[in-house]
């Protein structure tokens, strides 16, 4: 249906927009608020274009990238603001999972939680 990858939003430091899929439009306006946030902040700061996706499993994937004339893109930068985003905002990924494993891979909640529970004890 949406091949290996669902989009949940991205934002173009190059187009100076912000796109959010509208297939999400059931979160709550305060979470789709926060990551319009996130993701402008991000794209300001390192610049390049910064997309986030769910895999077919229902992981969501934080990927970055640049335009291959941006000497201006930071990607050592761009890592570091991934991992950072990543450790703050763990709470709402898990959750941001949890919904797209119950309302779009039609898991039952029990199963969703206890398969990223079991996930998130791997070392």
């Amino acid at each position: 249906m949406y091949d290996d990858r669902m989009v949940l939003c991205g934002s173009s430091a190059y187009e100076k927009k912000y796109y959010f899929n509208d297939d999400f439009d059931a979160l709550p306006q305060q979470v789709k608020d926060e990551l319009k946030i996130l993701c402008v902040l991000f794209t300001e700061d390192v610049g390049g274009v910064l997309t986030l996706e769910f895999d077919d499993e229902g992981n969501l994937l934080l990927n970055t990238s640049a335009e291959e004339e941006d000497v201006l893109y930071d990607d050592i930068g761009s890592g570091l603001k991934i991992k950072q985003m990543q450790k703050e905002k763990a709470e709402l990924f898990r959750s941001l999972e949890l919904f797209y494993k119950v309302f779009f891979l039609g898991m039952d909640a029990d199963e969703a939680a206890g398969k990223h529970e079991e996930s998130g004890q791997e070392n």
